[in-house]
């Protein structure tokens, strides 16, 4: 088992969006939030996932919603580092991660 870590910039968009569904449905954003941390816990059992956009990441995308959680391996530390939480319609280019 790999211990997770949520970097700043993970966390920042998770917050970002959350405030955004959370205005229109508070009980959406729970939800939201809900599965976005479930899916991300889960790649500290097992980190499924493909090769990302961006060198030496991962990609995993959180079930049955559109957003995708880019993560890191760490074999130093035996951590998973969960980068970035991209909502699927953000221009993404390779190499590079969304403006925010």
């Amino acid at each position: 088992m790999r211990r997770v870590e949520w970097a700043e910039a993970a966390l920042a968009d998770i917050r970002a969006q959350i405030e955004y569904i959370a205005a229109q449905d508070p009980q959406a954003a729970r939800r939201v939030v809900d599965a976005i941390g479930q899916t991300g816990a889960a790649l500290g059992d097992f980190a499924t996932g493909h090769p990302g956009r961006v060198a030496g990441t991962y990609e995993k995308s959180v079930r049955g919603l559109p957003y995708i959680i880019a993560y890191a391996l760490t074999d130093r530390d035996r951590a998973v580092s969960i980068l970035r939480v991209i909502h699927t319609a953000r221009d993404w280019v390779e190499e590079a991660w969304p403006e925010a």
